[in-house]
């Protein structure tokens, strides 16, 4: 019995690549045939660590296939052809309507998804979706197999290797560090977080800076850029782009606060990041954020910039409350420990291969 792994594309630091990654370990360890499976392989990656789709091998009716869902792609239609045992990973898939004004192939891609995953809702004998959210997704599309919770795998011996001392050097100045991870892309709304930041620097902290680390989609991140501009405070926020894994890695050990208010997220791996370099968290209540901080963190209901900031201020200058919110996120980070999570995986596969 062979399981395999397929996806659309293996991106280089990607959410979904890299809990394809952690699972063929651990997946391999318990001593079965296994490999990815993708249309599309970034040339960054060793040449073994995934194959092409078109080197797919036969599957009988044994073996099993894992399909990573999120994004419209045309292996939905490839794997309602197979004739092997079939699990859904649902990561979610983004609204269209935050593309709208900025990236008319994304509204495309996301629309195609939606509604083949609606189209796959009989094909699967099992999904596992990375959150509550995802799972009620499903549900309200119809599925009617068995779909069961599982968090994101991630290896965080990854997170102790050694950080950029350039970053360190540029940045280790003793200023107050703000910080939010993941891809420019409308769903983040970064433009809310830039908003919020505005209003704690000329309130509270004029020398404070923010970091918006990760891959930009260019049309969203031109009209942020503006937005800094009309602000007067693009001198104190500074966009990464896309960098390597030990500036990352030095942007998190430099952070004193991380905030989120995206409006779409299906698991949202850097809040769990943020848990594990013990970074206060202040996010807004949407999509499947607050069962991902389970109770710690600062959660935030509405979206109002000047409140925002006085919370960022109180977090920053109370050290009693920070230290209530850091071991409140200590504690759930213990629900996402490696192993932990490794074991609810092998529980629903073991049941389900059974």
């Amino acid at each position: 019995m062979k399981i395999v792994q397929v996806l659309p594309s293996l991106c280089f630091g990607d959410a979904v690549g890299n809990d394809a990654l952690a699972l063929k370990k651990i997946i391999r360890e318990r001593g079965y045939e296994t490999e990815i499976f993708a249309k599309d392989i970034d040339a960054r990656f060793p040449a073994d660590i995934a194959l092409k789709i078109e080197n797919s091998p036969n599957l009988g009716k044994s073996d099993i296939v894992m399909f990573h869902e999120a994004i419209g792609t045309e292996l939905n239609v490839w794997i309602q052809n197979q004739k092997c045992r079939k699990v859904m990973i649902y990561h979610n898939i983004t609204p269209p309507e935050f593309f709208l004004p900025y990236d008319s192939a994304a509204v495309c891609q996301c629309v195609q998804g939606l509604r083949e995953v609606q189209g796959l809702r009989n094909t699967f004998e099992m999904v596992l979706a990375a959150s509550p959210f995802n799972r009620q997704n499903l549900l309200d599309m119809g599925y009617a197999c068995p779909v069961h919770v599982l968090p994101i795998l991630i290896p965080f011996e990854d997170y102790e290797k050694k950080a950029s001392e350039m970053i360190f050097k540029k940045y280790g100045d003793g200023r107050k560090n703000i910080i939010f991870v993941g891809r420019v892309v409308p769903n983040k709304c970064h433009e809310d977080i830039i908003r919020a930041f505005s209003e704690y620097l000329h309130c509270f902290d004029h020398d404070a800076r923010l970091f918006l680390v990760g891959t930009c989609q260019q049309s969203y991140y031109g009209r942020l850029k503006e937005y800094t501009k009309l602000l007067h405070i693009e001198e104190n926020v500074i966009f990464t782009g896309h960098i390597n894994f030990d500036e990352i890695l030095a942007y998190y050990r430099l952070a004193d606060l991380f905030i989120c208010q995206s409006e779409h997220e299906g698991f949202c791996v850097p809040l769990v990041e943020a848990m594990y370099f013990d970074i206060p968290i202040i996010a807004y209540d949407s999509s499947a954020i607050a069962w991902t901080l389970g109770g710690s963190g600062f959660l935030m209901k509405e979206k109002d910039p000047l409140e925002t900031a006085a919370v960022m201020d109180r977090i920053l200058s109370d050290g009693e409350l920070r230290n209530v919110i850091l071991q409140n996120q200590r504690e759930r980070l213990a629900d996402f420990q490696y192993e932990k999570v490794k074991s609810m995986f092998w529980k629903c596969m073991d049941e389900f291969i059974a």
